[in-house]
């Protein structure tokens, strides 16, 4: 599942690494429940790529409701839990794979810190990874590419020489505006994407607010940019991911 020319593996964390996303779901609609919600179980599978805080702010009806309270509900039922969270097998062998054959390896999660780093503790895991980046590192989270661009710069690779792990519509658009490869994981299988930006869009349905959407053509423009300059005859060296950016 390593694509000839991956220099580094990025791993998402709830629902890739860690089978962590029912739980997540439980949480969250327990927190929900005395303020008169019932979180729809669709919904949130659509949306489960997402920090607490940017579910809440998406959710219908959620911009009124008291944020902070709800949030220091579902994590205090989280860290009391985060001791049992189980390892998705496929994922660990492609981490381990990665880390055997030399490459260095990265976190890029849309939880809290307080959540990522305890799982990856629990999972025993936190020596394979070279950075972890959470929610609060950067600016803004998925589906917006800077989780995955802070990891692959703290990696010192190229976004295009990446290759990231998710298992969430709006963490593949994350990935995807990256400039990433992308692996998906389905049904506690990995599994490839669609290749290129309209692949990631129609992953994404209309989870991904625009200006990502948006986000995604530069990405689709170098790599026909790419494959022009393969074609051509001069000398002149390609542009990198990061310095058309």
């Amino acid at each position: 599942m390593i694509p000839d020319g991956i220099e580094a593996v990025v791993f998402d964390f709830d629902g890739t690494l860690a089978d962590t996303t029912p739980s997540h779901e439980d949480a969250l609609r327990a927190a929900l429940q005395p303020h008169g919600f019932d979180l729809d179980h669709d919904w949130y599978r659509q949306h489960v790529g997402l920090s607490i805080h940017d579910l809440l702010a998406a959710l219908p009806g959620g911009r009124q409701l008291p944020h902070d309270e709800i949030i220091r509900h579902s994590r205090t039922h989280l860290l009391a839990t985060v001791h049992s969270i189980t390892p998705i097998a496929c994922v660990v062998s492609l981490l381990r794979a990665a880390r055997h054959a030399g490459l260095p390896c990265a976190v890029a999660s849309g939880a809290s810190r307080l959540l990522v780093h305890p799982g990856i503790d629990s999972l025993g895991l936190r020596h394979e990874f070279a950075a972890i980046i959470a929610r609060e590192d950067v600016p803004h989270g998925k589906p917006a590419p800077d989780p995955y661009l802070a990891a692959a710069r703290q990696l010192g690779v190229p976004p295009g020489h990446c290759l990231a792990v998710e298992d969430a519509p709006d963490g593949v658009t994350s990935a995807r505006a990256a400039g990433m490869h992308v692996i998906t994981v389905v049904n506690g299988h990995l599994a490839p994407t669609d290749e290129g930006a309209e692949g990631a869009a129609r992953v994404s349905g209309a989870t991904a607010p625009t200006p990502w959407r948006d986000a995604l053509r530069p990405a689709a423009a170098l790599e026909t940019a790419a494959a022009s300059h393969d074609a051509a005859p001069d000398n002149t060296p390609p542009r990198s991911a990061d310095s058309a950016r």
